[in-house]
């Protein structure tokens, strides 16, 4: 039988799509790749074709790249696959790769920041089916039913290089949580489509089916993506803590994280990208409705998360922030090259710190809330592509007619699911995540 490894793109649906070649390729595929088609871009989560500028013409190369590989086996079942990148026939990048504008955003961090990333996505996800665990919230019972699937996942993040650092039954019907360690730059994104990946198919190993939906049953909690983010020096020192700063974030990452909070009704449309995304970012859900930092608040979008270590140098190594107002429908790429643009902006502009909250925002007037610079997130898709497509700092920051493309690939899952009740547009984003 044939070997065959799966060269692979997260894209703007955050979708993993790709092309499967036999692995005694390798070598010649990490250098021509595979072939790719530009209009590919507009393919919908709902295998729709939005209305594309490339039409049937052009041709591209994804290329897989040798450090994003992923080999897993389930019992007599091996999968292999490569993250890569999609170039010109040239060899340049193209500019609607999510990869390629992760690497861009990252770059700007460099020279306007002198820092590197630091990156983890702490993912939510649930089980189909009846909830058998009523009262597990949390509880060992809940763990202890699916055991074999938190372990064989576990196993399976470990042996693709990753960082697993805990998994538990979570707060939802059949919800669970799977966090690992994080990783510099690009790794980071791409470990987060790896794990979402490798849960998949664990769970079809194990006779489940999971699903990374934003949010499964309208009347229950969502499925979030929480980013956690800090910064190292170019040296491989810490940057991101300040004893004496502001909730003990350092300059750097104070100005980095007003300009996210500042620019954050412009980049939502990428990190909650999907109809449904916007019935979970709804105060009291322990998701996030404000462009807020919260001092240890999990309703804030902007959070400063504690930490656990006593002595400085590794306080400083832990301490970190983390981004809320994500799940996973973003492709992780794309929501982090957003997220550190924004950030960027914050540095460029020199802004002060923001100060915490440790209120529920929701009980402000809007009027209140304007007062103290605070404004309600977009409330929908369609309000959120339009804060970002008619703010042209926001578009500014990607290549041209990229954000044009994102509306219109945005635009076509809008209109397919126009007609849907709230249960429906549940059950069809369920099957597609």
């Amino acid at each position: 039988m044939t070997s065959l490894i799966f060269a692979a793109t997260c894209d703007i649906a955050g979708k993993v799509r790709g092309k499967a070649f036999p692995s005694d390729q390798l070598e010649k595929r990490l250098t021509r790749g595979v072939g790719w088609t530009p209009t590919n871009v507009q393919i919908t989560c709902f295998d729709i074709i939005a209305e594309s500028p490339f039409g049937a013409f052009g041709d591209l190369l994804l290329i897989p790249d040798k450090d994003a590989g992923v080999t897993a086996t389930f019992g007599e079942n091996t999968q292999r696959f490569m993250l890569g990148d999609i170039v010109t026939l040239e060899g340049a990048p193209w500019s609607h790769c999510t990869r390629s504008v992760l690497k861009s955003a990252l770059e700007r961090l460099r020279r306007v920041g002198g820092v590197d990333l630091l990156a983890a996505f702490e993912h939510e996800f649930q089980l189909k089916g009846e909830n058998s665990f009523a009262g597990e919230a949390y509880g060992r019972a809940g763990f202890e039913a699916q055991r074999r699937l938190c372990e064989t996942l576990m196993t399976q993040i470990a042996g693709a290089g990753l960082s697993p650092d805990s998994i538990m039954k979570e707060y939802g019907p059949n919800q669970y949580e799977v966090v690992i360690g994080p990783e510099k730059g690009v790794r980071a994104a791409d470990a987060a489509v790896i794990v979402r990946e490798l849960t998949r198919a664990t769970a079809e190993h194990v006779g489940q089916q999971a699903t990374y939906t934003p949010i499964l049953d309208p009347a229950t909690v969502g499925n979030g993506v929480h980013i956690h983010m800090s910064f190292l020096n170019l040296d491989g020192t810490p940057a991101t803590h300040d004893a004496n700063g502001v909730c003990g974030m350092s300059a750097l990452t104070g100005s980095f994280a007003s300009g996210v909070l500042k620019y954050l009704d412009g980049i939502l449309a990428f990190t909650a990208p999907s109809v449904v995304s916007y019935l979970r970012l709804t105060p009291h859900r322990w998701s996030a409705a404000f462009n807020n930092l919260g001092f240890r608040d999990r309703e804030a979008s902007l959070r400063v998360c504690p930490v656990t270590a006593r002595d400085p140098d590794s306080i400083a190594r832990q301490f970190n922030i983390e981004y809320r107002a994500a799940d996973a429908a973003a492709c992780p790429h794309l929501a982090l090259a957003a997220i550190v643009h924004a950030g960027c902006q914050g540095i460029e502009e020199g802004l002060a710190a923001p100060e915490p909250t440790e209120e529920d925002l929701s009980l402000l007037s809007m009027d209140e809330l304007a007062d103290r610079g605070f404004v309600r997130l977009p409330e929908s898709l369609e309000a959120a592509l339009e804060k970002m497509v008619t703010n042209d700092i926001v578009t500014g920051w990607f290549p041209v007619d990229f954000t044009a493309v994102y509306a219109a690939h945005k635009a076509a899952e809008i209109g397919h699911v126009a007609d849907m009740d709230a249960t429906d547009l549940c059950a069809a984003y369920a099957e597609t995540y």
